[in-house]
């Protein structure tokens, strides 16, 4: 199993991963073009896309969904709360679920985690192949016992640490908006991931992605030093999903 990124944060996001013969996109907030484009990075073209799963309807994670399914014939997985939204735009095929459900795309077995974000019906994911087990969580505004059963054992996390708590409160956001992104059903800070790495790190994971974090509200500097005081150890290990480069090639079981 392989996980890339083709870019992470409030500009666009979208996570490929591969097993075998089969390969699945985990939204696509960018547009068909600039997807394509970022695919190339990769090795990839559109036309290697088995699915797409989206994980809620906003903008950032589902702009690009409709126009590339339908112009690659690739089925699209959403909740059904997601796909009622409107938002994804018309797809070459809509295969609904309810989130907390699993299903197969090809080699690769997908459980929908229901998270606490104010869309219609969000969900994370954790993917399976070959033994090795992928954990993409972003999005939500709080910690809940049911997300850290969900997530412990596996072997590669990629995971939200959107904002510093200081830096949103001093920022530019206007009051409604810096509510939003703080409250129960926004976006983790800092101290909130490094609470759920804790509850969820184990000898299992091996790679940790620090993702979707915000370029006005966050930076690296900010995740380090909390890194530094309560994971010294994922210090100098970490990857960063950027949102102009995302990473490259992980392979989870290197």
């Amino acid at each position: 199993m392989r996980v890339a990124s083709l870019g992470s944060g409030s500009k666009g996001n979208a996570t490929v991963v591969a097993s075998g013969d089969t390969c699945v996109l985990v939204d696509c907030g960018f547009s068909v073009r600039e997807a394509t484009r970022r695919l190339a990075r990769l090795g990839l073209v559109p036309g290697d896309l088995d699915a797409i799963l989206v994980t809620h309807e906003h903008s950032d994670h589902a702009a690009g969904v409709g126009t590339l399914s339908r112009g690659h014939g690739i089925p699209v997985y959403a909740s059904h709360g997601t796909a009622a939204s409107g938002r994804l735009g018309e797809c070459a095929a809509l295969v609904r679920f309810n989130a907390g459900e699993a299903f197969t795309v090809g080699g690769v077995t997908v459980c929908s985690v229901a998270v606490p974000h104010d869309a219609r019906e969000p969900c994370q994911y954790r993917l399976a192949a070959g033994g090795r087990e992928l954990g993409v969580l972003t999005d939500l505004g709080s910690v809940t016992p049911h997300v850290v059963a969900a997530y412990r054992g596996c072997q590669g996390l990629v995971l939200e640490f959107n904002h510093d708590t200081a830096m949103l409160a001093a920022g530019t956001y206007p009051p409604a908006l810096k509510r939003r992104v703080g409250g129960d059903w926004g976006h983790l800070n800092n101290r909130q991931a490094s609470e759920l790495l804790a509850a969820v790190d184990g000898p299992a994971l091996r790679h940790l992605v620090i993702a979707h974090m915000s370029e006005q509200n966050n930076s690296q500097a900010a995740v380090r030093e909390v890194l530094a005081a309560e994971h010294p150890g994922w210090l100098e290990r970490a990857h960063w999903a950027c949102q102009g480069e995302g990473f490259g090639w992980i392979a989870l079981d290197g």
